[in-house]
């Protein structure tokens, strides 16, 4: 063989490329099938429908197109990329994505600041449409049972630095505030060891009653997961403890407690599952059981859902003995609830809030990218996230119907078919007698055909 030589960089590219001599993919099979599941319910009629009031009607500059804006906020979850000019860099350089896209090649992939610019042009009623619509592609699957919902909620690391911070009263710095306290405590010319030593014995000094931040008003000091102090976001789901699916998501102020938010996640949810049902022309999905854990739980929540007539799962801390005079109500919620949890199936909803309420966080903010947010402000987090979410619940659809949630489910998949093939055939060179896989259907897994299920029997196995 041999050895080839890098050609001269600087050498002038020919003027003219013929179209055999194009790169070519065959497309990655997983955003295959999903084009061909958003084609068969007419994702772009939807969208571009929806996003008509937002471009002229005659005149007007190029655009990006609201089915590829939309597939570009799909990309990020999929691809676990958190910021859009990460997702611009990206598409750039993928063929597969670019064929998920509908880009040529003669074609320039957007830029980050046009995914901005057409973020901030569609509203999030739009963006909430197109979370709905993505349900309803759910609800043709059977997928959204809406009975027993699950609340829970997690921290996003806002866009913003806390030594940014400014007093809510008179504008001031956090340096320019001590700077103040130690003058006025007779240091003329404090040094930055005075003021270090000065903040360390100030109490609550991170109020968000007293402190914000001038470009992320939204943003709010808090504790996160592991234990930073940050500015940040929260966002809370409303999940289908039957099915998985995410049927609501709402984001609010990171300093409000889990008890003050539940109720404007769980109107969400009741609102989505109605607009999907009469979208379907199919039955209202009533919401009956609340699952949570031990964050919500306390004696007005409890008794406010009670009064919506819901059956609650939440897990009681350890409060110790209380005294309930002149709470009968309360008190008949808090025992309810007591008697439920300890039920079999109040143990078996504890049990699964684990993978139905844990999992989609870790899919979404983990692995999906999303655990530091780029944007600033509610509207546009909420913006982001609703697609994001939808992302997952397509990733379930895809999952029940081709065996795959996300494109990088296959490379696993590969390994362990490549494993057991190699396996049974050592086992069967050296003369044991191994039967083949019991199941009577497996996933072929190859580059351009890795859904497609085909029977293999015992000859297929064969070597």
């Amino acid at each position: 063989m041999a050895m080839g030589r890098r050609k001269d960089r600087a050498r002038t590219p020919g003027l003219w490329i013929a179209a055999n001599e194009l790169p070519k993919t065959g497309g990655h099979p997983f955003y295959q099938r999903l084009n061909q599941v958003l084609d068969a319910h007419a994702f772009d009629d939807f969208v571009e429908a929806q996003c008509a009031p937002f471009y002229a009607t005659t005149v007007g500059r190029p655009s990006l197109t609201p089915g590829t804006y939309f597939r570009l906020l799909l990309i990020g979850y999929f691809e676990g990329i958190d910021s859009e000019r990460g997702i611009a860099w990206r598409t750039a350089d993928s063929l597969a994505l670019r064929g998920f896209l509908g880009l040529g090649l003669e074609q320039m992939p957007p830029e980050h600041s046009t995914i901005s610019r057409t973020r901030r042009l569609i509203d999030l009623e739009t963006h909430r449409a197109v979370f709905t619509w993505i349900l309803q592609v759910l609800a043709t699957a059977d997928l959204i049972k809406g009975k027993t919902i699950g609340i829970d909620a997690t921290t996003l690391e806002a866009n913003a630095a806390l030594r940014s911070i400014v007093r809510r009263d008179s504008g001031e710095t956090y340096q320019e505030f001590l700077t103040r306290l130690a003058q006025a405590s007779g240091i003329d010319t404090p040094t930055r060891a005075d003021l270090a030593r000065l903040d360390r014995k100030r109490p609550k000094k991170g109020r968000n009653t007293e402190w914000r931040h001038p470009h992320d008003p939204d943003a709010r000091i808090t504790k996160m997961k592991d234990g930073r102090t940050h500015l940040a976001h929260k966002a809370e789901h409303a999940v289908d403890m039957d099915t998985g699916a995410i049927v609501g998501v709402t984001v609010q102020g990171a300093d409000q407690g889990d008890t003050t938010t539940i109720t404007e996640t769980v109107t969400t949810a009741a609102e989505e599952l109605e607009a999907v049902a009469a979208a379907t022309d199919g039955e209202t999905a009533v919401i009956k059981e609340i699952v949570t854990d031990k964050g919500y739980h306390s004696n007005q929540v409890l008794v406010d859902l009670a009064g919506l007539d819901l059956r609650t799962y939440i897990s009681e801390p350890d409060r110790g003995r209380r005294r309930w005079k002149k709470k009968a109500d309360a008190r008949d919620a808090v025992y309810a609830n007591r008697r439920r949890i300890r039920g079999t199936r109040g143990r078996a909803l504890q049990r699964r809030r684990s993978e139905r309420l844990e999992r989609p966080n870790a899919h979404l903010y983990e692995t999906g990218g999303l655990r530091r947010t780029h944007l600033r402000g509610h509207t546009n987090i909420l913006k982001r996230l609703l697609v994001h979410v939808g992302g997952f619940n397509l990733g379930l659809f895809m999952r029940t119907h081709f065996g795959m949630g996300t494109p990088r489910g296959l490379q696993g998949r590969l390994a362990v078919i490549l494993a057991l093939l190699t396996t049974w055939t050592r086992a069967h060179a050296l003369g044991r007698a191994v039967d083949p896989p019991a199941a009577d259907y497996r996933h072929a897994f190859t580059p351009h055909h890795c859904f497609e299920r085909l029977p293999l029997g015992a000859s297929e196995w064969a070597v």
